[in-house]
């Protein structure tokens, strides 16, 4: 099997159930932001996998439904009846689960009050880079939806922002308990 066939050499993309549009539209933006959090989300897991293994469970989590939030956005927005929930259409119970999992992180390790400087740990700073990629493939969610480039369900703009405090957690969980502060401390 040939996994190139030429059609994106005129500078467009398919979407999911047909259609194409041009490689630098903000729906595509949006699923290259998509993308690389869940490639950094690999390398994340990979840190944490000898030493964390069931939070590389939730991480592997997390990448299969960042894949489920890019289908819902991707879809051609004549094939969107044909999305199934939990596989290319985001649901409510997705983004609660993340909730769920952010409310148990915190109980286990409340946060500090201050902003922290990330890269106590290689997992820790993993996840803070993981962080900032769902950080931008949000805000290029929120262009493709002023733009009205395509239907953006609350559902997948809620999973994006609950991702990236799950994921903001879920480092600091992974990092010392003194991670240095943004600033100096005064007395």
């Amino acid at each position: 099997m040939r996994i190139y066939t030429g059609l994106g050499d005129d500078g467009s993309t398919g979407l999911l159930f047909g259609g194409r549009v041009t490689k630098d539209s903000a729906l595509v933006e949006f699923a290259g932001a998509v993308d690389e959090a869940v490639a950094l989300l690999g390398v994340a897991r990979a840190a944490a996998s000898e030493a964390w293994p069931e939070l590389a469970g939730e991480l592997l989590t997390v990448q299969r439904a960042l894949f489920v939030a890019a289908a819902d956005v991707m879809a051609n927005p004549a094939g969107r009846d044909r999305l199934v929930p939990g596989i290319s259409l985001m649901t409510d119970h997705l983004v609660a689960s993340v909730e769920e999992a952010i409310d148990a992180s915190t109980a286990e390790r409340p946060l500090r009050t201050a902003f922290v400087v990330p890269g106590g740990t290689p997992e820790s700073a993993a996840l803070d880079v993981a962080r900032t990629a769902v950080r931008r493939a949000e805000r290029r969610l929120v262009t493709v939806a002023r733009l009205d480039v395509a239907p953006v369900s609350s559902a997948v703009l809620r999973y994006l922002n609950r991702v990236s405090d799950l994921l903001y957690v879920l480092a600091r969980r992974t990092a010392p308990e003194e991670e240095p502060l943004s600033h100096e401390a005064t007395g």
